[in-house]
């Protein structure tokens, strides 16, 4: 696909570009209007399409609960191994919310081994809403400190027992992962999906190990990672950062046909994994 489709779509996800500036430009670069229609299946998510873990699944019981936040009641997804859990995943949505896909992603954590919490941080505004631009809306208007607060609460939570806990995120929620780790103690790990690193000032604050996984074709989130690199070489942090090349931001999202890569997916999955067996055993 036309990289500055891709382009458009990424300004239209993350500016946000309003939607019908965003199919004006689509049907301009796509040759008319029908053409950008046929292009939307492929550039929009379509969960239904990308399941790989069932709720059904016999390995796993999955269940919603809430815990106590610091701007009140955050409501959570939560999967289980049936057998003893290695450690506690949170896992961090993107700026659509808590939504099908993720859901799935706690679950495969759950298959791999790991308890899999994964908070709705737009519970503060009364949840994940169906409508996926209305949840980057209200994504949008979150308060970036009062859900690094509920950030650090989930992680709380999940540590209630003892156990270790990590977080991984994807792309908005790649971005609080890293904050995540500047800002938590009880945190033994943290994953970045193509995140927007955290301010360099903060970096020397950060004490547990860090996974990083970056989109070679990703020029937003990357502009940022050397200056985040510098820092956290400056800090003595303990990292290992991973590019993909030729790849789209959000690789990973597999109800993403325009975006995700099956062989980058797969290869950051089991460094994720392999990173989290050494950092919560």
């Amino acid at each position: 696909m036309d990289q500055r489709i891709i382009d458009l779509y990424d300004q239209y996800t993350h500016a946000p570009l309003p939607r019908r500036d965003f199919l004006d430009r689509l049907a301009r670069l796509a040759g008319g209007s029908a053409a950008a229609l046929a292009l939307l299946p492929l550039l929009e998510n379509n969960y239904a399409r990308a399941a790989q873990v069932e709720e059904t699944d016999g390995r796993i019981t999955v269940s919603t609960g809430s815990f106590a936040g610091a701007t009140g009641p955050v409501r959570y997804y939560e999967a289980v191994p049936k057998a003893a859990p290695q450690g506690t995943v949170i896992v961090i949505h993107e700026n659509r919310g808590l939504n099908a896909h993720i859901q799935d992603v706690a679950r495969r954590f759950a298959v791999d081994g790991f308890r899999a919490v994964a908070p709705d941080f737009l519970s503060p505004a009364g949840g994940t809403p169906a409508d996926e631009d209305k949840a980057r809306e209200l994504i949008g208007g979150l308060d970036a400190a009062a859900t690094l607060a509920d950030a650090v609460q989930a992680v709380q939570f999940a540590a209630t027992g003892g156990t270790k806990v990590a977080a991984v995120g994807f792309c908005w929620g790649g971005g609080l992962s890293g904050r995540l780790a500047t800002a938590e103690s009880a945190l033994s790990a943290a994953v970045v999906y193509y995140g927007m690193p955290p301010a360099s000032e903060a970096v020397a604050a950060i004490k547990v190990p860090l996974l990083l996984h970056y989109a070679g074709q990703d020029e937003r989130i990357n502009a940022a990672v050397p200056a985040f690199e510098a820092a956290l070489k400056a800090a003595q942090v303990r990292y290992d950062l991973h590019t993909y090349e030729g790849v789209q931001h959000a690789f990973n999202n597999d109800a993403n046909t325009a975006r995700y890569n099956e062989a980058a997916a797969a290869q950051a999955w089991g460094r994720t994994i392999s990173f989290l067996r050494q950092t919560l055993a």
